[in-house]
């Protein structure tokens, strides 16, 4: 079984070369060769490495330097601007990059796409238009946005959606949300859509139990059966979850779970990922 993490960072220390342009929760660094031991230690074979918006915004360079040390270990995620005018080209010029696999809008983070009022930038049209030319998934971070989210895609049916950590607001550091799983009827709606994946992303960090978390199994078992285990995709939003939980303790209940047949943890953990991306690591 090929183990491929749907959602990992990885960041330098802030240093004039490359400022910081705000904080990432984690340690105040996560290099590649990091992230790669870190991987490497429980047997994860691949992963999507998420350039850090909160730290170099729509800047991918360091994840590109990240690929181009560790060739066929990460796929590369960058987030783009909807509000920038050039987002069509940006988005050509990133699906030419070597290791490239999808784009991401920042629909929960102000000037993400998202309005206050409910209602989506003109841009973010451009965004699903673009990336559905170049075959690259849209990522979309839209917990508290979901009718936002089940709006573009249902205007966009020829683009692949993929929902961020559930759809649902984690935390940076303990405790879980009192109601973690509040928002799940809206979540399960977004199944109906055919061309909408999710990630199973975080999903540890939602938990008010202890190690092994078997208090999340109930609501992640209702949305695989809304999904189908095609659409889903495990990963531990690794560095994010650093305060709460180690990165094997992100991995080990699923891959132990006996919630889970043999199936259905190839494709929660790799298979379906394979497939909605078109990637697989070569390590």
């Amino acid at each position: 079984m090929t183990i491929i993490d749907s959602q990992v960072h990885a960041y330098e220390r802030d240093h004039p070369g490359r400022p910081w342009i705000g904080t990432l929760a984690g340690p105040p660094e996560v290099t590649g060769d990091d992230m790669v031991a870190a991987m490497a230690q429980v047997g994860v074979d691949g992963a999507l490495l998420v350039s850090p918006y909160a730290m170099y915004r729509f800047d991918a360079g360091y994840a590109l330097e990240v690929h181009a040390a560790h060739p066929g270990r990460f796929g590369l995620i960058k987030p783009v601007d909807p509000a920038d005018p050039a987002v069509d080209e940006v988005i050509a010029e990133w699906a030419g990059l070597d290791g490239t696999v999808g784009v991401r809008i920042m629909l929960a983070r102000p000037g993400g796409g998202g309005n206050d009022d409910g209602t989506l930038h003109p841009g973010t049209a451009t965004v699903l238009r673009a990336a559905a030319r170049h075959a690259l998934p849209v990522n979309l971070l839209c917990w508290g946005l979901l009718d936002q989210a089940a709006s573009l895609a249902r205007a966009h049916p020829d683009a692949m959606v993929v929902i961020d950590h559930l759809g649902l607001p984690q935390p940076f550091e303990p405790p879980a949300p009192p109601e973690p799983f509040a928002a799940l009827p809206e979540v399960l709606a977004l199944a109906d859509l055919d061309n909408v994946a999710i990630k199973i992303s975080g999903a540890c960090t939602l938990s008010h139990a202890q190690y092994p978390y078997d208090d999340i199994w109930d609501p992640l078992c209702r949305i695989f059966d809304a999904f189908g285990f095609e659409r889903c995709l495990w990963g531990t939003d690794w560095t994010r979850a650093s305060n709460i939980l180690t990165y094997r303790q992100g991995v080990e209940p699923f891959r132990l779970t006996d919630r889970l047949n043999d199936t259905e943890r190839a494709m929660l953990m790799g298979g379906a990922l394979a497939a909605i991306y078109r990637w697989s690591p070569r390590v």
